[in-house]
């Protein structure tokens, strides 16, 4: 396990040895613990909104009532890729992740790119939730009796989603510990209104007092059995799998974990089992209150894709004043997962940052942190300005441009999270014969890890391409040279770190000389033997 050297050490945070000792980037050390990671692991994920917004769509896609067989298959891939951040974060616990990891295994190009991958990524993802911030701001001040429309106006949504961007950028820049105890009560209200949700759900269903079309759950429904491979399986399964995107940020955090080759490897993999747990239970309920039909509330009905709880909760609650008071919870759910994804969105992406500048992998100024706060600077102020600016820039370009922007969020997840199962199974290739346990936890799961997300990726691709995948208001579909326009956005997003590569190469080639971070495979600490027990 890597140790870290005080901020001051004679190194300085510009280097790494080849042991993988992980020297201090000024972070604030102990502030986080097991339970604090696993609610900022959780929290990135958004599960409200994430369920809101993809439950209708995996359904539509063919799933049906076995939609919660969809979201524990999508559980797979990303329980493995959390098993071999685990891995890797015991061996250096490093806050550039996949970034530091893959410049081990595979060397400065592939590294950096991963690291790329992760920018880019959470970039894009910003302008979304500032999007589902902004709206549901004022969604929210007319349940409570603010009547107002400005839910549906363009131009008072974006700015209420660049003040979220701004106010969580700052509660980022004060200090970690400000930030979770943040997470602590934004996760509260959004667990807290899915298992009402849920609850009040089934009760009503087997209560026989249901909407029309409801269903009694079955155990059925959590085998995929009978649903076809290619044509509902597996567009449902990359609908689902990214849902559960957004629990690494707990590793992201680990410099700042109280025991950092432990606790964070821990915390991702705890964040993915609670969140199986929240998705299949909530599917469940919603699936047997809604059914599947496609009018009405159905959950087939396309009209209530974009938000299955809003579609669903007048009929669930009722018109009292409690039902009321359910209506407000579930908006209150809804900001408060995309108000909680937008900051710990910022977390994982500074992290990333820092460490890439500490190497020398992007210029040095994006290593600086806060004297007093102990949080990096540029790179948090940074990711918020970028974040605003990108968000202003495909908003007054086109909302359906953002809307295929988002969608190849898809593809750089896919190929960051299966860049790392590759990179762990490369790793520690020299001692996986050494137990059942290391072949099994640091060979065979990380690399069907990364083998299932490069397969999603090829398909990604293939799908977004389609020229018709993504049409306008009015059914037009929205292409680029010819082709989709999510695959040409995702990819070209993923190329245009080639760009910044090459530039960061001629202005500092030190990073990828190999100078400040060494390739390298894993080597069992001095005495610990070819046998050596993970704590």
């Amino acid at each position: 396990m890597g140790t870290v050297t005080p901020p001051g050490s004679p190194d300085g945070p510009h280097h790494a040895d080849a042991a993988g000792t992980v020297q201090s980037k000024g972070l604030k050390q102990g502030a986080l613990g097991l339970l604090s990671s696993i609610v900022v692991g959780v929290a990135s994920t958004a599960p409200a909104y994430s369920l809101a917004a993809s439950l209708g769509l995996v359904v539509a896609a063919g799933a049906g009532l076995k939609a919660p067989a969809i979201m524990l298959l999508a559980f797979v891939p990303m329980y493995f890729i959390a098993v071999a951040y685990r891995e890797l974060n015991e061996a250096e616990a490093d806050c550039g992740t996949t970034f530091t990891w893959a410049t081990r295994a595979f060397g400065p190009l592939t590294g950096w790119m991963g690291g790329w991958g992760i920018i880019v990524a959470d970039i894009i993802v910003m302008a979304n939730l500032a999007q589902i911030a902004g709206t549901y701001t004022f969604q929210l001040l007319d349940e409570l009796g603010l009547h107002n429309t400005l839910s549906t106006s363009v131009l008072w949504s974006t700015v209420a989603g660049l003040v979220w961007i701004a106010l969580m950028t700052w509660i980022c820049y004060r200090g970690i510990e400000i930030s979770a105890r943040i997470q602590y009560v934004l996760l509260s209200i959004e667990l807290l209104t899915l298992l009402t949700f849920a609850v009040v759900a089934l009760v009503r269903v087997y209560a026989g007092d249901a909407a029309p079309g409801s269903a009694t759950p079955s155990w059925s429904w959590l085998w995929p059995g009978g649903l076809s491979l290619t044509d509902v399986i597996a567009p449902a399964v990359l609908i689902a799998v990214f849902i559960y995107w957004g629990w690494d940020t707990a590793v992201a955090t680990n410099e700042e974990a109280d025991e950092p080759g432990r606790t964070p490897g821990r915390a991702a993999v705890l964040s993915t089992v609670l969140l199986l747990v929240t998705y299949v239970l909530v599917s469940t309920a919603a699936v047997a209150f809604a059914g599947v039909g496609s009018s009405g509330i159905g959950l087939g009905n396309s009209t209530n894709a974009s938000d299955v709880f809003n579609a669903i909760g007048p009929t669930l609650y009722g018109s009292s004043l409690i039902g009321q008071a359910g209506m407000i919870l579930l908006s209150l759910s809804v900001l408060s997962s995309a108000a909680a994804s937008t900051q710990t969105t910022i977390l994982p992406t500074a992290r990333t940052a820092l460490s890439m500048a500490a190497f020398r992998a992007i210029p040095t100024r994006f290593a600086r942190m806060h004297p007093r706060h102990l949080t990096p600077t540029w790179s948090t102020v940074g990711m918020g300005l970028v974040s605003a600016a990108f968000y202003l820039l495909m908003t007054w370009i086109s909302p359906n441009i953002l809307l295929a922007l988002i969608g190849a969020i898809g593809l750089q997840i896919a190929f960051y999270y299966g860049l790392t199962g590759f990179a762990c199974a490369w790793f520690y290739r020299h001692t996986l014969a050494s137990s059942a346990r290391h072949l099994l936890m640091r060979g065979i799961v990380p690399l069907v890890g990364g083998v299932f997300l490069l397969v999603m990726f090829v398909y990604a691709t293939i799908t977004y391409a389609n020229p018709d995948y993504l049409t306008d208001d009015n059914g037009t579909p929205i292409t680029i040279f010819g082709m989709g326009a999510v695959a040409v956005v995702g990819i070209g997003a993923l190329l245009v770190g080639i760009l910044l590569l090459v530039a960061q190469r001629l202005n500092d080639p030190a990073f990828f000389r190999g100078t400040t971070l060494p390739r390298r495979t894993y080597v069992p600490p001095s005495g610990a033997g070819p046998h050596r027990a993970r704590r």
